[in-house]
């Protein structure tokens, strides 16, 4: 049953709604503010925002129209001063959850030109493909034109989306269409089809010719390359594979590695754990050898290839291994002088397990969540390691996500004796 209350807002949530109590029960309303009265309708413990009677002096202006529509964003209303407080208290919240305390500054503003990749959901009204994100807590899908957060070259993407949908209108299925920007132009991956025929491969062959892609992709399955889809990593020009990992702003990615690569400057031999493409891997072999692992073969491949055409890199190795299942043991870690882990938001238990109980003088945690990231670290705080460093990075503008990157030292009465691989 929806009922209707005006509410005084007390807090802002993890997810950036706030928080408000009727009859001694946590009512969740999305896009209001600490301080605000609020006028909701209640279903369950959530709440539709439906006036802001009594505004708080930080809510301010969205820069979209789309705001409280599209469910893209979560805090364009919140004035920017305040902004950086509330992820650096989302993050103080998770490590109190591990039992560890650290003087946490506010983030580095890392958005930079904007977001480089983006995926755009696709359907079908009155026969004409529309495309757009979903809505806030929703399955409904809002059209959109142009996105202020996605850096230039891909406003023309929900164009590109709705074009490769039409012509693929006959199965009539939903679609997800993930684009990046590259130097090359944007590399477009489609999920949701399935296989298809080879006419219909000409058709969106012709299709990507007119739209001008570098590259279009069904489910990491190359339709055409007109351009080898390029990212820059360092010095080293890396081909992305279809549907590849990238973190999510050019400024995110320089701002974790520089923290990465001079936290661990100096080491002789470094490991990249769940390297991806290599934005870690590629940077630090300028200086270090490297060997990096990860689960993704294309991954692997494109760093792989990479290296092998950047002259000016020392050593760098690469592994296909599943770190879930199959972690680098402690006595294989013993091998490196650092090491660094950049997990998916799942974290990495089962290899910090083995980082524990290692010898590795230095290591460098980076997560995009810091629920799994306050989990792994106390894991390494009780093996041994302090955390040295604790950095902030946000690249999610206007989302409760942000980055984290710890550094740790294992400290010398802890060490255990070395055993080298072989």
């Amino acid at each position: 049953m929806i009922r209707t209350h005006s509410l005084s807002i007390e807090a802002l949530g993890q997810k950036g709604d706030g928080l408000a109590h009727l009859g001694g029960e946590a009512v969740h309303v999305p896009f209001a503010l600490p301080g605000e009265q609020v006028l909701v309708e209640i279903e369950g413990s959530v709440g539709r925002l439906v006036a802001v009677e009594k505004a708080s002096p930080t809510r301010i202006q969205p820069v979209c129209p789309l705001f409280q529509r599209c469910g893209g964003c979560s805090m364009q209303h919140l004035a920017a001063s305040l902004y950086g407080d509330w992820k650096r208290e989302l993050v103080l919240k998770a490590l109190s959850y591990g039992e560890i305390e650290y003087p946490v500054a506010v983030p580095i503003a890392a958005h930079g030109a904007g977001r480089r990749r983006v995926t755009l959901h696709t359907r079908f009204e009155q026969g004409k493909a529309i495309s757009g994100f979903m809505a806030s807590r929703s399955h409904k899908l809002v059209e959109i034109d142009t996105c202020p957060i996605l850096v230039s070259g891909l406003e023309r993407s929900s164009e590109v989306a709705s074009a490769l949908a039409q012509a693929l209108s006959k199965a009539r299925k939903p679609l997800d269409v993930a684009i990046t920007k590259t130097s090359a132009g944007l590399d477009v991956d489609i999920r949701g089809h399935g296989p298809v025929s080879p006419s219909l491969r000409q058709y969106l062959a012709r299709e990507a010719e007119r739209l001008d892609l570098a590259r279009l992709s069904i489910h990491g399955d190359p339709i055409i390359i007109r351009r080898p889809p390029i990212v820059q990593m360092g010095t080293a020009s890396v081909v992305l594979p279809p549907g590849s990992f990238l973190q999510a702003t050019e400024l995110g990615e320089e701002t974790l590695a520089f923290l990465v690569v001079n936290a661990l400057s100096g080491a002789k031999s470094v490991a990249d754990l769940f390297c991806g493409v290599g934005p870690f891997a590629l940077r630090l072999a300028k200086s270090s050898k490297v060997h990096a692992v990860d689960s993704d073969q294309p991954a692997i491949g494109a760093l792989d290839r990479a290296a092998r055409e950047t002259s000016d890199l020392r050593p760098l190795t690469t592994e296909a291994r599943d770190l879930f299942r199959r972690p680098l043991l402690a006595q294989e870690l013993n091998a490196f002088d650092a090491l660094v882990f950049d997990p998916p938001r799942v974290g990495a238990e089962a290899q910090a397990l083995e980082i524990a109980r290692s010898n590795v003088r230095l290591v460098a945690a980076v997560s995009c969540n810091s629920t799994s990231f306050a989990r792994d670290a106390r894991i390494l705080i009780d093996g041994g390691y302090k955390l040295n460093a604790l950095t902030l990075v946000d690249q999610f503008l206007y989302s409760a996500h942000i980055e984290l990157v710890g550094i740790f030292e294992k400290k010398p009465e802890t060490k255990r004796p070395r055993r080298l691989l072989g």
